[in-house]
């Protein structure tokens, strides 16, 4: 288990996907597929939609929150996402999307919740826990 500052509230239990690269949101994913389409990254050409996404930080234009947004509205975002910094721009696109974000979570988490591992995010307790 590991705990984390809530960002935005809300409980998804899911598959997680991991990416130890931050995410543009702008420019770097599609929002009408959900896939990475940023070159050289290490999630590109997979899926963000539907998962547990599990990344450092957010990076690039404001325009991301607004990409976070768009996923949401065509049902291809995370069901939650989680982070070591939620940067302003992930956070309110969290937010206004009604995507449970927990922050302030251990780099640790990265060497222990592997890819298509089970987890519950707790955004309205700050918790993350394997399954």
């Amino acid at each position: 288990m590991f705990k984390g500052r809530v960002i935005s509230r809300g409980v998804a239990e899911g598959e997680a996907l991991i990416s130890k690269d931050p995410i543009s949101f702008y420019g770097g994913v599609d929002p009408d597929t959900g896939e990475v389409i940023e070159k050289g990254h290490v999630l590109s050409r997979v899926s963000i939609a539907g998962k547990i996404l599990f990344f450092p930080g957010g990076k690039g234009s404001t325009v991301g929150s607004y990409i976070i947004y768009r996923l949401k509205k065509n049902r291809v975002a995370p069901k939650a996402m989680v982070c070591i910094e939620a940067e302003p721009i992930v956070a309110i696109g969290a937010i206004i999307s009604d995507i449970p974000l927990i922050d302030k979570v251990a780099w640790e988490v990265f060497n222990v919740v592997k890819d298509g591992d089970h987890v519950i995010v707790d955004a309205d307790q700050g918790v993350i826990t394997i399954l």
